[in-house]
């Protein structure tokens, strides 16, 4: 399938892989990226020099593109973007902030810049920005979500900006693939679905709750600070939730959830951790390889757009 995605970043299939803190690694990227997709580096949180050995070893696994998540609230944020540049990594993708001042360097070094995009508004100040194509993120999706669906966003933001427009949130599958087409998206991005990969190496716990988890399990913990987060109903959760409706301060509410993400990735504590995922965790039946998740949905999806 031929769109401008797959021309820009020179790969086989528009599907792009998230960048997901603590389950985005190396051997994930690789094998997404071996199956014709875009594989992408999380980088969180983690040490600079840590992206340069995730880098190094990706490349061990894959000669095909992939590239760098890269979110812009960590403090290390401008040293993995000159990481990024000195490794010729040639795409990077976006979160939390504005990458306009880091546009001109990786512009100069030819990497293609996606920032993730939770409204119209922000989509048009990455095109004035710079940005090579936009991923529209709808609040389905698992971890940090903004207001809008991915129904109503992606087919405004369509409409408002020139360059290509990536669809996320609540895709798992070839209908969810076709459906972002026929809104006028020229990829997808999915996170949910790649955490249960047979590749990733997330804890067999954290895989399994997501197999396991039903249409209802999904809760959003932030809400009342706005930084709303999506993840699977535990005993966390609860007690978040429990501590906001009682107008806990944010240090509170941070000291709660210090390492949860980790507990739950690393550790398969899936009881007391952040079990991020999207709404449509309830869709995943099985753990599966990359090519197989990738061929299961190209073919769907191709079908029911007439594509093949």
């Amino acid at each position: 399938m031929k769109t401008r995605i797959t021309e820009l970043l020179g790969i086989e299939y528009p599907i792009i892989q998230g960048g997901m803190a603590w389950v985005a690694e190396y051997h994930l990227a690789a094998a997404v990226s071996n199956a014709g997709g875009l594989g992408l580096i999380g980088a969180a949180s983690a040490p600079p020099e840590v992206v340069r050995e995730q880098i190094h070893k990706a490349r061990e696994l894959t000669d095909k593109p992939f590239g760098v998540n890269i979110m812009l609230m960590n403090p290390n944020a401008e040293e993995v973007a000159r990481i990024v540049v000195e490794e010729g990594v040639k795409v990077v993708t976006t979160g939390a902030g504005n990458p306009a001042k880091l546009m001109p360097m990786w512009k100069e070094n030819n990497v293609k810049v996606i920032p993730v995009v939770a409204s119209v508004a922000m989509a048009k100040l990455m095109e004035r920005a710079g940005a090579d194509a936009v991923v529209a993120e709808g609040m389905e999706a698992g971890g940090h979500i903004g207001a809008a669906t991915t129904m109503t966003l992606v087919p405004q933001v369509v409409d408002a900006v020139s360059i290509p427009v990536i669809a996320a949130g609540g895709i798992a599958d070839g209908r969810g693939f076709a459906a972002a087409f026929m809104l006028g998206a020229e990829a997808v991005q999915m996170g949910t679905v790649f955490c249960t990969a047979t590749e990733a190496i997330t804890h067999a716990k954290y895989k399994e709750r997501i197999i396991k988890a039903k249409d209802i399990d999904s809760e959003v913990t932030g809400m009342s600070h706005g930084h709303p987060i999506r993840c699977i109903r535990n005993n966390m959760t609860k007690e978040y939730l429990r501590l906001e409706k009682e107008g806990a301060g944010m240090e509170e509410l941070e000291y709660l959830t210090l390492g949860s993400l980790r507990k739950a990735v690393v550790e398969g504590d899936v009881v007391n951790g952040t079990v991020m995922a999207g709404q449509i965790a309830g869709m995943i039946k099985q753990e599966k390889s990359c090519a197989a998740i990738i061929e299961g949905i190209i073919g769907e999806g191709s079908k029911l757009l007439g594509r093949v």
